[in-house]
């Protein structure tokens, strides 16, 4: 059975910073790319960020220069470091990997964890 576990969502004020984490567990033979989504009440979700296993990134534009995607793989981690937040950045943020476990490859998701930036 696998795990993909979020922490770090909270309210902040504009301009100020958050760093997400999303720790993988379970019978994990290799994590390929990982990715964080964002989903906001009344909006469609939207990628925010994505990693390769070989540390190649790509942002959305709207966090491009505020938002760097991290991984540490001897911790099966992904990280995203949120600077200058903005009230438009709050949303429930996902973590989503591809993954082999047990068989062939297979995308996964973890709970999201919240958060909101205001005043």
């Amino acid at each position: 059975q696998v795990q993909l576990v979020e922490s770090g969502g909270g309210l902040v004020q504009p301009g100020g910073s958050l760093r997400l984490s999303c720790t993988v567990s379970g019978n994990i033979v290799s994590i390929y790319t990982m990715r964080w989504y964002r989903q906001a009440p009344g909006k469609q979700r939207e990628l925010v960020a994505t990693i390769t296993s070989g540390g190649n990134t790509n942002y959305a534009e709207s966090v491009k220069g505020r938002f760097t995607i991290s991984r540490d793989n001897a911790k099966n981690t992904e990280y995203l470091q949120m600077n200058n937040l903005r009230p438009e950045d709050t949303a429930v943020y996902y973590c989503n990997a591809d993954l082999q476990s047990s068989g062939p490859l297979v995308n996964y998701w973890g709970q999201g964890t919240q958060v909101t930036v205001s005043p």
